[in-house]
């Protein structure tokens, strides 16, 4: 009877562990196709990138690191910037299609515009695994980085939220020692000082031929997640400009204004969490029935995330606090908030939103377009700026692959 019950306990045993077996191997097969699909995807979109023709410029300007260790270009005419912002490149087997579309309206936006410097704020990457199907943001990085060389065109990020989760496989330091290590030769971006907190804290001027400065453009990391969890990042969670990173902010616009000897140049900043400034001005505006008030001047946009939500840290760092103080940043820029656009001047500040580009993060956002596009920065050379907006679904942009048929309607966000 013993020898039975052994013998059948045997068998159930023997049972479990070949189902558990088959489980691992399904697993493992299942991983083995799912990462086959997305090297083909790669593989297809740095062929997409490579047939991309280079930017046609009857003169480019050519940056050269100055004394100071900034890149500078130089020029006594208009300097034309463009600012992209929330990209989300996935990378994966989960979003081949969307990425192509992305690196698609990326290139025929610069091929028409012909900027002398793209700024990105933030968010190049998207490694979110149910979205993208992979956690490796460098794939992500890489595709953009490869598309701009193949472009021929000088580019400046700044790093968003999702460049570098906490789960995926390269850190912000990690990725800011690929993009700057000198395989990219386009790409401006300088790690920034070792003792300011973040990765990407540097500037970029533009001089005249007397060697004046007559805009200083100065690129921060706007940190992620306040704490380093998975949850911080699924409760959104955001953190804000540290304050060593303020500190820096305010020694370099001292430190430029000595350089342009005595005279406090003209900047703006760029970066991807707005400030709770960005709040303020528009509840502000709102509250006035939507008119102008003391404080805040409406140039254009909205506010089209859900709940007109603007999703700053709940902490205020003091950068405009510090801008103010110096006089020397007339304007800044951000992404994050898909769907907000706007741009309002607040206490002598302009406080700009840029269309994003965002095909994969939003669920269902791929099949609208108002949102799509790209901003555009006109730095005169007495240091005055204008900026606006462009819409990707303009007919004077002439992508690559044709453009994707969408609804040009409002979309209402479904998270």
């Amino acid at each position: 009877m013993a020898t039975k019950e052994k013998t059948k306990k045997r068998s159930i045993g023997k049972k479990l562990l070949i189902a558990f077996g088959s489980l691992i191997g399904i697993i493992v097969f299942a991983l083995l196709i799912c990462m086959c699909v997305s090297l083909i995807g790669i593989k297809s979109n740095t062929n997409f990138v490579q047939s991309i023709k280079p930017v046609s410029y009857e003169n480019q300007l050519q940056p050269e690191i100055a004394e100071d260790g900034y890149y500078t270009f130089v020029t006594d005419d208009n300097f034309k910037v463009m600012q992209l912002t929330d990209i989300h490149i996935g990378a994966g087997f989960l979003s081949i299609k969307k990425d192509t579309m992305a690196l698609n309206a990326v290139a025929a936006m610069i091929q028409e515009e012909k900027p002398d410097l793209v700024i990105v704020s933030g968010d190049i990457a998207f490694p979110i695994p149910f979205q993208a199907g992979t956690f490796n943001n460098k794939n992500s990085a890489r595709l953009f980085a490869q598309l701009m060389e193949q472009l021929g065109v000088y580019w400046a990020p700044a790093f968003g939220n999702h460049d570098t989760e906490s789960y995926s496989y390269y850190t912000r330091e990690e990725i800011c020692d690929f993009y700057t290590s000198g395989e990219f030769k386009h790409c401006l971006l300088q790690a920034g000082p070792e003792e300011v907190d973040g990765s990407g804290n540097y500037i970029v001027n533009v001089k005249n031929t007397a060697g004046k400065i007559t805009q200083s453009l100065v690129l921060m990391d706007s940190q992620s997640y306040v704490g380093s969890g998975i949850i911080d990042g699924i409760i959104m969670k955001y953190d804000r400009i540290h304050d060593n990173q303020v500190q820096w902010y305010k020694d370099s616009i001292k430190a430029l204004t000595e350089e342009n000897g005595g005279e406090t140049p003209k900047s703006l900043a760029f970066f991807h969490i707005p400030l709770m400034e960005y709040k303020d001005a528009w509840q502000e505006y709102v509250d006035n029935d939507s008119k102008n008030t003391e404080n805040v001047k409406y140039y254009y946009g909205k506010v089209g995330e859900k709940d007109s939500g603007i999703f700053c840290a709940e902490e205020n760092c003091g950068l405009f606090d510090a801008a103010k103080e110096l006089g020397s940043t007339q304007g800044f820029f951000c992404g994050h908030d898909h769907l907000n656009n706007f741009s309002v001047d607040y206490k002598g500040i302009r406080l700009t939103y840029s269309y994003s580009i965002d095909y994969l993060a939003y669920f269902g956002i791929m099949n609208y377009g108002a949102h799509r596009g790209c901003t555009i920065i006109d730095l005169a050379p007495d240091g005055s700026f204008d900026t606006h907006l462009e819409n990707y679904y303009q007919d004077k942009y002439s992508p690559a692959k044709d453009k994707e048929q969408v609804d040009m309607g409002s979309w209402v966000p479904k998270y």
